[in-house]
């Protein structure tokens, strides 16, 4: 009985992973091939590989300067999110005011909200701000965006820390800020992993919120790919190899941070 039931569920996650994984095959195999190869064969294997594709669609996406813009803008805005949410994190559990509670309670329901929601009084009160139009204004967009999610990781992995431990280093001298940054911060290891592999996946990937923003000198690699498309016509070939150059810095990172962030989760669960 019990064979057969794992059986059964080997069956589905093998299912599972060829549904997963056959979108980005499916980019792969078409970014080798002629347009008009992809058009009569789509499913089909390429009669020849032919880089030709990858190094058409690096030179039309201005390449370099497009994924240098997603590094600035995924870094940046990742730090700065750890920055600020760590800290509020740290403030909300430890205050036992009503206050903060309701602050907590709102930040986690302004989770629900969708960003398209929010889109067009968005742009109209931004853009007669005049702060449209800079990676600075969009890495504080995604402060805006992104505080909540990262407080909330945050908030259930240091409530769980005793509070013992902060009493125990002010009585030693230490401020509210050393007792934080040089205590605390460093047992947040594994939920910050967490908290930067989340938002490095969504910044990078991001295409609303930088198309909203961004002109066309400081775009980022998934606005860089919208080149391909035109009012009538559309080059599948460079589009599926600009897609494959989009998606290669973000998949390298996430092989290399995947036991942080499932260290991170089972830490946070077991805590």
């Amino acid at each position: 009985m019990k064979k057969s039931k794992n059986l059964i569920l080997y069956i589905v996650g093998g299912l599972l992973a060829v549904f997963y994984i056959f979108p980005f095959l499916l980019i792969l195999l078409n970014a080798f091939k002629e347009k008009s190869d992809i058009i009569k064969s789509p499913l089909g294997l390429p009669e020849t590989f032919s880089f030709d594709n990858f190094a058409e669609a690096m030179e039309k996406m201005d390449f370099f300067r497009a994924i240098g813009n997603s590094f600035l803008i995924t870094i940046i805005g990742g730090l700065v999110l750890i920055f600020f949410a760590s800290m509020f994190a740290y403030y909300l559990s430890r205050s036992k005011s009503k206050f903060s509670k309701v602050i907590f309670f709102i930040m986690v329901a302004s989770m629900i909200i969708p960003f398209q929601a929010l889109m067009v009084p968005f742009v109209s009160i931004y853009g007669k701000l005049d702060m449209l139009n800079s990676r600075a204004a969009l890495i504080f967009f995604y402060l805006g965006f992104g505080i909540s999610l990262s407080t909330f990781l945050y908030h259930g992995f240091v409530k769980n820390i005793p509070v013992a431990i902060d009493e125990a280093a002010r009585i030693d001298g230490a401020s509210n800020l050393q007792v934080f940054w040089l205590i605390i911060f460093p047992m947040l290891k594994p939920v910050t992993a967490t908290v930067s592999i989340i938002n490095a996946l969504w910044i990078w990937n991001d295409f609303l919120l930088p198309s909203l923003v961004l002109h066309s000198e400081s775009r980022t690699l998934p606005l860089s790919t919208f080149v391909f498309y035109g009012k009538y016509t559309s080059n599948y070939g460079l589009a599926m190899a600009g897609l494959v150059l989009s998606v290669i810095p973000i998949i390298v990172f996430y092989l290399i941070m995947q036991k942080q962030i499932v260290s991170g989760v089972s830490n946070g669960s077991i805590k």
